[in-house]
């Protein structure tokens, strides 16, 4: 089984040599499903909801990976591939200020117009509800995993690691938002 994997993983990284975009976008797709159908069999849905999973799947592989590979690739020219603390804190900074609240609100307003239907001014009323609460949960995690991103993984991996991580933010994100319903009952 080892050596499967081992093949399995080789043909990964000549598929992330030779077709880098791609080769996130679906690493991206993949694990935004692995992290909806977690998500779905935790929170007690029974039935695998397939119009919800495609419709994640279909914001990881078209917005989230092609958006990671072409941020890493920027924040890497315009810091000039340097590691050093102070370049990684402000790489770190910048993603934070301008790519995170970006991001949240983006998958909100995605969530709520394309995946749940939900009309416009509910969703308005929404983000100005939730917004806030999941800004600063985000800005309490993901400047330590944006630090071990930029700081220890190769440029042709941050999105895949980024993706990693994503898909177990996803499922925490998931069970938060169960466990308040479950306390407004």
């Amino acid at each position: 089984m080892g050596s499967i994997a081992k093949k399995g993983w080789q043909k990964y990284l000549i598929q992330l040599q030779q077709h880098p975009l791609r080769t996130k976008a679906i690493t991206a797709a993949v694990l935004s499903a692995v992290s909806d159908i977690v998500a779905q069999r935790i929170t007690g849905i029974k039935k695998l909801q397939i119009r919800r999973l495609l419709l994640k799947v279909l914001f990881g592989f078209a917005y989230l990976g092609p958006f990671g590979h072409f941020l890493h690739l920027l924040l890497d020219k315009l810091f000039k591939g340097k590691k050093d603390t102070t370049t990684v804190a402000k790489k770190v900074v910048l993603e934070q200020v301008t790519s995170s609240p970006w991001n949240n609100l983006l998958f909100m307003v995605y969530y709520g117009l394309v995946i749940e239907s939900r009309p416009w001014i509910q969703v308005k009323s929404n983000i100005k509800r939730e917004y806030p609460k999941v800004q600063y949960t985000a800005w309490t995690f993901w400047p330590v995993v944006g630090w071990i991103n930029h700081q220890y993984v190769p440029l042709q991996f941050r999105v895949i690691f980024h993706s990693i991580v994503a898909c177990g933010w996803g499922i925490f994100l998931n069970l938060r938002a169960r466990s308040m319903a479950l306390k407004k009952a």
